[in-house]
This record gives structure tokens, sequence and C-alpha cells, in this order.
């Protein structure tokens, strides 16, 4: 299989709609400035979250940046985001190689791409946002320190989600022993990269010191199953993918038999080619206001 960093994304924007925490949504209309707002989200991939917020009418008219490390996010949403935007109705406009503005009678946002570690874009950002949205980001990270220096691109919201909370699950067990092992050890790999693998139920703790007011909270599963044996939309291979994840993470890993594992993972893809495989991640929503002293 050919494993496609944007096709992934693009793959799990079904799993992540049913996922993300409805009441954190609604908070976050609730609290959204009424003047055309600004808007930059960290780690922004290819634009899935823009398209998101669009489609579900949550926000008009916005100036929207988007921070991506990576170059082949960022070259993809330059080419993904007319389509989807042309797709919907929208009309478009390209002013630069990485400025986009999408709009209609109702809609009129200004789309920046920027491709750059965020925490170098940071020093250089001379305007705070109205709101700072993380998708599936802060648990790639060192905490709190990391948070911190991402509060200060806003002087309003954060929206913070998909943070990931130390559960994964794949069912049918194929060996509960092994099935824990590889967990734990998937999990552990997160923390040697700087991340952390409970970071979902440590923000709690990280905002309440930054002096963050939390204005909802909430879970937002990755829940995956086949519906009459088909998973929906791409959903089989986002698995796919993230057993790819799990073999790159791991296949190294000296606490791990390399044969064996191996054979886990070829039982897992083969359970996705079946229907039968259940992938279950617990995560949390949050919806912040960030004062600065």
């Amino acid at each position: 299989m050919n494993y496609s960093f944007p096709h992934y994304l693009l793959a799990k924007q079904s799993v992540d709609d049913r996922a993300l925490n409805k009441d954190v949504v609604k908070a976050l209309q609730a609290h959204l400035p009424q003047r055309p707002i600004r808007i930059v989200e960290v780690g922004a991939g290819v634009g899935t979250m823009l398209k998101r917020l669009v489609c579900w009418n949550i926000i008009s008219k916005a100036e929207y940046v988007m921070v991506d490390k990576l170059t082949e996010n960022i070259e993809y949403a330059s080419a993904w985001i007319p389509q989807w935007a042309e797709e919907t109705g929208l009309s478009v406009e390209r002013s630069g190689k990485n400025q986009l503005r999408v709009f209609n009678q109702a809609y009129d946002i200004h789309i920046q791409l920027t491709q750059a570690d965020v925490f170098d874009f940071i020093p250089k950002n001379k305007k705070s946002f109205d709101v700072l949205i993380a998708h599936a980001f802060l648990d790639l990270l060192p905490m709190p320190k990391s948070l911190e220096k991402l509060f200060m691109l806003t002087n309003h919201l954060a929206w913070l989600t998909l943070n990931f909370d130390g559960v994964t699950t794949f069912e049918p067990t194929i060996d509960t022993i092994l099935d824990k092992k590889i967990e734990r050890l998937y999990h552990k790999t997160m923390k040697a990269s700087g991340g952390d693998s409970q970071s979902g139920r440590h923000l709690f703790n990280y905002l309440q010191k930054l002096n963050a007011e939390i204005l909802a909270a909430g879970s937002s599963d990755w829940v995956v199953h086949a519906i009459g044996g088909k998973y929906p939309q791409d959903e089989a291979y986002f698995l796919h993918f993230i057993l790819h994840f799990f073999e790159e993470s791991l296949k190294d890993c000296k606490e791990l038999n390399k044969k064996i594992f191996f054979e886990w993972l070829r039982k897992r893809h083969e359970q996705i080619e079946n229907g039968e495989l259940v992938y279950v991640a617990h995560q949390l929503d949050f919806l912040a206001k960030v004062h600065h002293e």
C-alpha cells in the first residue's frame, strides 16, 4: 500500500467529524467575536479543519492562517482548498502561491498558507489572533512549555481538539497479552519523541497553570467500525495508516519480537480488509479563554 500523509489527513475527515465534541463546538460558536475574525491553525495539515468550519457554518468572514512544518502538506493544501471550495459553490481567487480567497455572498475567507515550524513562526508574528486552533497536535509536543508559547498567538480563544488520552483499543483481540504490550510500547514511543500519551487529562492542569479559563471540555474519541461489512468513506485507508504508524514506531523496538509483531500487523490489516477491525482512541477537546497578565 502507498502511504501518503496528505491522503491520511483526508481519509480521517469523517472520523474527526464524528469525534469532535459537539458541546465544545457549540461553545466555540457562542464565544466567537461578531466581527471578521483572525484565526491561526498550527499543525494545520492540508486544510480539512478550514473546510469543516466553513461547511458547518461556524465561520463566514475570516482571515485564516495555516501553519504547517511539512512542505508536502502546504503544497497539497494549495491545490486541494480551491478544489473543495469550488465543489462547495464558492469562488476562489489566488493572489500569490500561498494566498487564497474563498468567497460568495455569504462567505469571505482569506487564507494564508505558511510553511514553517510554528515555534519559528511565533516570534515573527506581529498581530494577535482571535482564535488559536491546535487539532490533533498538542499530544506531539513537550508540555506545558509548548502550550505557553502557542498562547502567545492569541489574546482570546484556544480551541484544542483531539488531544490523545492514553487509550488505544483494537477489537477483536488477537492475543490479550500481546495486544496490551503493543499498546503500551506504542504509547511509550510518544513520550520518547517529546509528546504525551495522556495529554488530554493533563491539559486541565496545564491550562489552569497558564491562567486560561476552560469554557468547555469533553471527550472526542475516534470510533471506527464497519457498517454492513464496509467502512464509511475512506476510513479503511485511515485504519491501514494507523497500523502504519504502529509499524514505523515499533519496528525497531527491542522489547518486541519482530516476527511476532509483523504477524500481528498482518492479521490486523487482514481484519480491515474483511471489515472486522474496530478501532477506538480516547481523546479530549477543550475550548479555553486565554488571559495574558
